[in-house]
C-alpha cells in the first residue's frame, strides 16, 4: 500500500510503526452547522480508516473538538449564552450529521477545554527549551528556533513575509511567531496559568491531544488542505520541538477542498450548504458517492446536477443489493473485481477507480443474473466492498415528507404556486425509476401511494384541476390512477418502463 505524503511530496510505502495505526484527524470548531465541506473530509477519512481495518490493520482514531475559539466566543455573546453551551449544541449536531452519513465514530474525541493541564505542560516545556517565550501574558512559539519551519507547506520565512500583510507586533520577536497561550480579555473564558489567566492558542491544542492519546509520533495526521498552513505547519514545529527527536507524523494526508463556484465552501465565507440541507433531498449514499467519485487530493465542485447524478448511481447499486441469487448456471467469478478494487485502494486510496470497479461488478452481476447465472458469491463480494470499505448503506431512501394538511387548507391558486415543486419532484422520481432497467412495480409503489393520497385530498376539497394534473402527468409515465368505488388505485403500464406518453 502506497500513500501520498504531503511532507515528502510523493507516494511512500505504508508501514505502521506499531501494532495499531495511530491516526489523528483535525476536528471541527463547533460554532455552527456542519456543511458538506466537512462531510467531504470526514467521509474520506472514514473510508481511509475503513480500508485500513479491512486490510487487517488495527486503527486507533483520535479526532478533536476545538471547543474554545474566537468564533465560539463571539457567537455565544451574540446569543447571550455561555460559550460551552454553544459548543456542546454543535458538537451534538456534528455527531447527528456524521451518524446520518454512516461515518464511523473516532475512538476518542478530546476537547480543548478538557485538556488545559496537558496544553500548559507542553507550553512550559517549550519555554524551558527556548522554543517559546513569554510576552505580556501571551506565550509565543519562536519559529526561528525550528530550522525546518515551512518544510511541510513548502514555504520559507522570507516567502511568508514577502507579499503577505503580516502586522509587526511589538510583543513578538518575529512577525511569524504564533501564540501558544493567549492572555485573557474581559468577558472571555480563562484558566489560571504560570503566565497569567488566559486560554490556549489554536495550534497547541492539537499537539497536546494527539501526543497524549497517540504518543509522540503519529502514523497518519489528516485534515483538509486549508489546514496545511498555518495550522499543520505550526503543529509540526511545536510538536517536534517539544519531543526533541523523530517526526511528529510519518504520513501527512490532506484532502482537496470542496468549492461552490470558484470559492472554497466555508463558514467564514458564508457560502456553505449544510449536511442537513443536502440530506433533505438526497440519500447519504448519494453524498458519499459524490465525494468518493473523485480522488481525495483533488478539489471537488458542488452542483445540484452532480448530486442528482450520484443519487441515480446510488439507485443502480441498490438494485444489486436487493436482487436475488440468479439462476443455477455458471457462477460469476468475483475475485478479479476484488483484486482490481484492492489495487485501486492500495494506490493512495483511489476511490474513483475503486468505484468504477464496483459499478463494473454491479453491471456484470445484473447481466449474469438475467442469463441464469449464479451470482451469490459475486453479490457477497459486491456488498462487502460497498458497505465495509466505502461505507455505503445501500438502504432504500426514505420518502421526503409531504404534509397534505396545508394543501387542502389553501386555495387552489396558492396550492399550485407553493406545492407544485414538491409534487413535481415526487412525480419525477416515479419517472426516473420507471426508466431504469430491472425496475419492479414495488420500486414505485410508495411514490404512487403518496400521490394517490394527495390527489384524494385535493379532490375531497374540490381542487380538481391540480388533482387532474397529477393524474395526467402520471399517465404520461404509464401510471394510471383509477377512481373506483373502493377508492383510487394505481397501476403501471406493460413492462413498467414506458419511454413516451401512450397514444390517445
Amino acid at each position: 500500500m502506497k500513500i501520498y505524503n504531503t511532507l515528502s511530496g510523493q507516494k511512500e510505502e505504508f508501514q505502521p510503526q506499531g501494532d495499531a495505526v495511530k491516526m489523528y484527524v483535525c476536528g471541527v470548531t463547533p460554532y455552527d452547522e456542519c456543511h458538506i465541506g466537512h462531510a467531504m473530509s470526514y467521509v474520506l477519512f472514514d473510508v481511509i480508516r475503513r480500508y485500513l481495518e479491512f486490510r487487517g490493520y488495527q486503527v486507533k482514531h483520535v479526532q478533536n473538538f476545538t471547543d474554545i475559539d474566537d468564533k465560539i466566543i463571539l457567537r455565544a455573546q451574540n446569543q447571550g449564552i455561555p460559550p460551552q453551551e454553544l459548543a456542546e449544541r454543535y458538537i451534538q449536531r456534528y455527531f447527528e450529521d456524521m451518524d446520518a452519513l454512516n461515518v464511523r465514530r473516532a475512538h476518542i474525541y478530546p476537547r480543548a477545554t478538557q485538556e488545559i493541564e496537558e496544553i500548559q505542560r507542553l507550553v512550559s516545556v517549550l519555554v524551558q527549551k527556548g522554543h517559546a517565550y513569554v510576552s505580556g501574558g501571551d506565550v509565543y512559539f519562536r519559529v526561528r528556533s525550528f530550522p525546518t519551519y515551512g518544510q511541510l507547506s513548502k514555504r520559507t520565512l522570507e516567502g511568508m513575509m514577502a507579499g503577505s500583510r503580516v502586522e509587526v507586533e511589538v510583543e513578538k520577536e518575529h512577525p511569524m511567531d504564533f501564540a501558544l497561550w493567549k492572555k485573557s480579555r474581559p468577558g472571555e473564558p480563562a484558566w489560571p496559568s504560570p503566565w497569567g489567566p488566559g486560554r490556549p492558542g489554536w495550534h497547541i491544542e492539537c499537539s497536546a491531544m494527539s501526543m497524549k492519546y497517540l504518543g509522540a509520533t503519529l502514523d497518519i495526521h489528516g485534515g483538509g488542505q486549508d489546514l496545511l498552513f498555518p495550522h499543520h505547519e505550526n503543529e509540526r514545529a511545536q510538536s517536534e520541538a517539544f519531543a526533541g527527536a523523530g517526526p511528529f507524523a510519518r504520513f501527512w494526508i490532506h484532502n482537496g477542498l470542496l468549492r461552490l463556484g470558484q470559492e472554497k465552501m466555508s463558514k467564514s465565507l458564508g457560502n456553505l450548504i449544510t449536511v442537513r440541507e443536502v440530506l433533505e433531498h438526497h440519500s447519504a449514499d448519494a453524498l458519499r458517492l459524490f465525494v468518493l467519485g473523485s480522488h481525495y487530493r483533488s478539489p471537488l465542485s458542488y452542483t445540484s446536477e452532480a448530486l442528482e447524478a450520484a443519487e441515480r448511481a446510488a439507485e443502480r447499486l441498490r438494485q444489486v443489493a436487493r436482487s436475488g441469487k440468479g439462476g443455477a448456471g455458471a457462477p460469476l467469478e468475483a475475485s478479479p473485481y476484488r483484486e482490481r478494487f484492492l489495487q485501486a485502494m492500495d494506490d493512495d486510496f483511489n476511490t474513483a477507480q475503486a468505484l468504477a470497479v464496483l459499478f463494473d461488478l454491479s453491471r456484470d452481476i445484473n447481466r449474469a443474473a438475467e442469463e441464469g447465472g449464479n451470482v451469490v458469491l459475486a453479490r457477497q463480494t459486491f456488498l462487502e466492498l460497498a458497505r465495509e470499505v466505502l461505507g455505503l448503506t445501500l438502504e432504500e431512501p426514505e420518502m421526503p415528507p409531504l404534509n397534505v394538511a396545508p394543501i387542502i387548507e389553501l386555495q387552489k391558486s396558492t396550492i399550485a404556486r407553493l406545492r407544485r415543486d414538491k409534487l413535481d419532484w415526487v412525480i419525477e422520481q416515479v419517472g426516473t425509476l420507471l426508466n431504469q432497467d430491472g425496475v419492479d412495480v414495488n420500486d414505485v409503489r410508495p411514490y404512487i401511494n403518496l400521490l394517490r393520497e394527495v390527489r384524494n385530498a385535493l379532490r375531497k376539497d374540490k381542487h380538481f384541476e391540480l388533482a387532474d394534473e397529477i393524474r395526467t402527468k402520471l399517465s404520461e409515465l404509464g401510471v394510471a390512477l383509477e377512481d373506483t368505488p373502493q377508492g383510487t388505485v394505481g397501476r403501471t403500464g406493460p413492462g413498467h418502463r414506458p419511454k413516451a406518453a401512450p397514444p390517445k
